[in-house]
């Protein structure tokens, strides 16, 4: 005979409705109550039909994902499964699952997240990027759909509950880094327009060089477009140009370690011909030669705080949205040095 809820409560001495909100994880529930609780049920080996649950509670319990384009593409990038362990480690602890979407285009992307609305899919969304032009943002406001992003959404950003770091002040901060190691010739390599980080980064970076005098330079800024497919060239020119930049700050750790790749075989030395500093911390650049300098943008925890948020949304639909900023640091190690005399 099948173990019930009633007999998980016997055992606790607690009512059924009491197991049923441990089962929810009801934020008024004692800890103690529900450490005795799920003690019953591992003694019993109840295990809760999470499916019926979700008709008789109008939930899910499901929390959908929304990639910037294909899980492939995406997932080659630490990041994503970095950002994801902090989502699913939070979801778990209210026993929530996860729904990736993977489309390979934008259209695709969007008719997913429309048939997660309208068929009841998931109880709310996290989206893992912010970009200017945002469909699946805009459809996500009209229908009122509680949703969370990792990124400052480019607009309406007072209506829009979002966790992010403060990329302004970490990139001006690290170009100030370089400035203050004598280096006036600075490049900024993989800027991607329609991504609102690269818009705030850039800005950070245009801020240090006029607050230190230096002309900034259009020219010394290197488009994802123009990376597309052919890095190494882009790559190849820029270190073989005359007069190169003597420093480079990077968008991603993947692309610094291509230049420090390309730059080998060119005979260029780093740091002592040029300097480099990236973001994302990833585990590959402490074990490069020489060692990456990167921002360490504390990508786990912002999936844990958009968790969070989210989660907080769907159990308060009417809670006040939240700007919640996840610090960043830089992480020096030996791929910046001061310019020769």
């Amino acid at each position: 005979m099948a173990v019930t809820i009633k007999d998980v409560g016997k055992l606790a001495n607690v009512s059924p409705s009491t197991v049923s909100r441990v089962l929810a994880n009801h934020p008024k529930i004692s800890d103690e109550t529900k450490r005795k609780v799920r003690e019953a049920m591992a003694e019993l080996g109840y295990h809760p039909n999470l499916q019926a649950r979700s008709l008789v509670v109008k939930s899910t319990k499901t929390i959908g994902i929304v990639m910037p384009n294909s899980t492939e593409r995406v997932l080659e990038n630490p990041f994503f499964p970095e950002v994801l362990r902090g989502i699913c480690l939070e979801a778990r602890k209210s026993q929530f699952g996860i729904y990736l979407t993977t489309g390979a285009t934008e259209e695709e992307i969007l008719q997913e997240v429309i048939e997660m609305v309208h068929g009841k899919r998931v109880d709310g969304i996290i989206l893992l990027y912010s970009k200017t032009n945002d469909q699946i943002m805009d459809y996500l406001l009209q229908n009122k759909f509680p949703f969370t992003v990792i990124g400052r959404p480019y607009q309406n950003a007072e209506r829009i509950t979002f966790v992010d770091n403060d990329n302004v002040f970490i990139t001006k901060q690290i170009t100030e880094h370089l400035i203050q190691l004598g280096h006036k010739k600075i490049a900024f390599i993989g800027a991607n327009m329609e991504m609102v980080f690269t818009i705030d980064r850039l800005k950070g970076f245009k801020q240090a060089l006029k607050e230190n005098g230096i002309a900034y330079q259009k020219e010394l800024i290197i488009y994802d477009k123009e990376l597309a497919g052919k890095t190494k060239e882009k790559l190849s020119e820029i270190l073989n140009m005359e007069s190169r930049p003597t420093a480079f700050v990077v968008s991603d750790d993947f692309i610094a370690i291509e230049l420090i790749s390309y730059a080998e075989g060119l005979s260029i030395s780093i740091p002592e011909d040029l300097s480099i500093v990236a973001f994302n911390n990833i585990s590959t650049g402490k074990y490069m030669k020489p060692s990456l300098t990167s921002v360490d943008i504390n990508i786990f925890q912002l999936g844990v705080e958009a968790t969070k948020c989210l989660l907080d949304d769907i159990t308060y639909p009417n809670t006040v949205t939240k700007r919640i900023i996840v610090p960043a640091k830089m992480v020096e190690r030996n791929s910046c040095c001061k310019v020769a005399e």
